[in-house]
């Protein structure tokens, strides 16, 4: 009953393990060329990786035999003892990314040695060699990866649209270049130039990604204690943003994913900015690699430390400390040798007193009282009562309202409120109106069943989410132009996703042009967005289109017009009058299914009446 799998099943089940997309495949030989000790790395990609990736670098290169044994499962120059996976420097040891990758993929490889004067070329399809032979080549590594799950139908039908997969390589691009600022990185996908990394400091690395903005907002943190290095950059308090921050920590050259450590980082930044938000931070952790194990996970993603617990003081610690050292905040150190110059109290006894400024009023004086001395104060004579012809002078405090008739042919044996008429004639009114707004939050409304609450800001946000909808299906949204054109700089990952949705924010009312470097102008917005942010808008559209793991076209009017909608929504708190919210409720009523926002959110909810009298009983 038991058997062993063959050797071809065997490397897709553990491929499936290493090579899950192509941001995979460019991750793997990336970090490979950087243990070969390549100064320059260039990754090729065609349709986001489905078709081909290419990664040539200038390393020390293999030789013939070294070339075929690579991609034998196990097979690593890394580690050749057990002990040695507990002081590891590389990025791979396991031998296991070149096997995987030939396990579902078409692969060849071209290398040669600095020494030898001719190289090898290799090629694998299906874990099998396909030819192996003498070939003319660079020194260094070029692997040209084809193809990528051609045997595995299944897998290739799941992978995700190129803006997505494009997207995913651009990520772990950047991981691997922000860590290794003395190499200088290509990448380009369809021939297109994404980027283009000259060797760098670690700031100038991180401003060539994320763009010139980051420059000013990033704060130098540094500190060596016997048990870790830290050293890094995080951002102002006042650079807070609700989604798309650049959180990265690297230990010894390498990402990595750390929850408890990210907590470090955000208490520093307790009270300091709004809660929900995040902050952007780089942070490089240096510890003796026999304190961490890193061979965890896969990926190797996910590290273990041995002093979990007093890192994540020293992380806080520095934190805390490089905010409050470079904190804005104006502050005055009077034992400093150019304090300010504070008068000291003194006897005045030999200055002369000043007397305080007088100033002359006639208490006599009247502009209404006719006087013979003063006949340009003269009161003229004016019939005053013609004002009020043909109306009563009965006080209106003392009228009973509609409200109160009503009432009192309801109740006729109700004890008078003395006190109600010191309410005024407005709340009479506001209290029998149709609609009743509660705290700024609420819509309080009499049904047939009983009564009805709704929440007002989702209820705009569903009335206009069908609006913009309408509008991206019919093409037709109505663009503002902006006097002063704002700019906004993206990361070349987030730059291909706004390419990809161009058309959609077209079609809504926005109006981009392409300035270069993953920069763009916003020369139009979709009207009805007064004192809304178009930059943050156009972010959180950007971030809300990322997030999603399918096919954006199939999604994106949907993301775009929810984006929109609740952007542009009215806010809790702000009061309507009787007229807007009989608009709103109608409106809200109109909608296909007016109980719920478009993400599922309730709207509305209803206090039956029957509830309402048990409460009287």
């Amino acid at each position: 009953m038991i058997r062993l799998l063959p050797a071809s099943v065997a490397n897709q089940i553990a491929a499936g393990e290493v090579i899950q997309r192509p941001a995979s495949v460019v991750k793997e030989l990336v970090e490979n060329a950087i243990d070969a000790g390549a100064k320059n790395i260039q990754v090729l990609v065609t349709d986001a990786g489905k078709t081909s990736v290419q990664v040539i670098d200038d390393g020390i290169g293999m030789s013939e035999t070294d070339a075929r044994l690579a991609f034998e499962r196990h097979a690593t120059s890394k580690i050749s003892k057990a002990n040695d996976l507990f002081s590891l420097k590389t990025m791979g040891f396991r031998g296991e990314a070149l096997a995987s990758i030939a396990a579902v993929a078409q692969v060849e490889l071209k290398t040669r040695r600095q020494d030898m004067e001719i190289g090898t070329k290799v090629e694998f399809a299906a874990s099998e060699l396909v030819s192996q032979e003498a070939a003319s080549c660079s020194p260094g590594c070029t692997f040209y990866v084809r193809n990528l799950f051609y045997n595995i139908p299944t897998r290739r039908k799941f992978l995700k649209s190129n803006t997505t997969e494009l997207s995913n390589i651009l990520v772990e691009f950047e991981r691997i270049a922000l860590v290794n600022p003395h190499l200088s990185f290509l990448l380009y996908h369809n021939d297109t130039e994404l980027f283009n990394l000259p060797v760098a400091s670690h700031r100038q690395r991180i401003i060539n990604i994320f763009g010139k903005k980051l420059n000013q907002q990033l704060l130098n943190l540094e500190v060596e204690t016997t048990l870790v290095k830290v050293s890094g950059y995080v951002a102002k308090p006042e650079a807070s943003r609700k989604k798309g921050a650049h959180q990265y920590f690297f230990v010894n050259g390498r990402y990595m994913r750390h929850p408890y450590f990210h907590k470090a980082v955000m208490e520093a930044y307790d009270r300091l900015i709004p809660v929900g938000e995040q902050i952007s931070y780089f942070i490089y952790l240096e510890v003796d690699p026999a304190s961490i194990d890193i061979n965890i996970h896969p990926t190797k993603t996910e590290i273990k430390f041995e002093n979990e617990q007093a890192i994540w003081q020293v992380i806080a610690a520095v934190v805390k400390e490089t905010l409050g050292k470079f904190n804005a905040v104006p502050s005055i150190d009077f034992d400093t040798e150019d304090r300010p110059d504070i008068p000291v109290f003194s006897d005045f006894s030999d200055t002369p007193a000043v007397s305080p400024p007088v100033v002359a009023v006639n208490y006599d004086f009247n502009p209404f009282r006719q006087t013979t001395s003063t006949p340009a104060y003269s009161r003229p004579d004016f019939n005053w009562e013609s004002l009020y012809s043909g109306t009563s002078r009965e006080s209106k405090m003392n009228k009973v309202s509609y409200y109160e008739t009503e009432r009192d042919e309801e109740f006729p044996n109700r004890v008078k409120d003395d006190f109600l008429p010191l309410y005024g004639q407005e709340k009479i009114e506001e209290k029998g109106s149709q609609h009743l707004q509660i705290k700024g939050r609420y819509i309080l409304t009499s049904v047939k069943s009983g009564l009805m609450l709704i929440d007002q800001h989702r209820a705009h946000v569903l009335v206009l989410y069908n609006k913009y909808m309408e509008q991206l299906e019919q093409r037709q949204g109505v663009s503002q132009g902006v006097l002063f054109p704002e700019v906004i700089q993206l990361p070349s990952s987030e730059a291909t996703v706004l390419e990809h949705i161009m058309d959609e924010l077209t079609a809504i009312g926005f109006e981009l042009s392409n300035l270069g470097g993953s920069s763009y102008a916003i020369n139009g917005t979709p009207s009805g967005m007064e004192g809304v942010d178009p930059v943050e808008l156009i972010r959180q559209l950007l971030y809300a289109a990322i997030e999603k793991g399918k096919d954006l076209k199939e999604e994106i009017n949907h993301i775009l017009a929810l984006t929109l909608a609740k952007a542009t929504a009215i806010v809790y708190g702000q009061y309507l009058s009787h007229d807007e919210m009989v608009n709103l409720v109608d409106s809200l009523f109109a909608c296909p299914t007016p109980n719920y926002t478009p993400d599922g959110k309730t709207i509305l909810s209803v206090l039956k009446e029957e509830e309402i009298d048990k409460r009287f009983k």
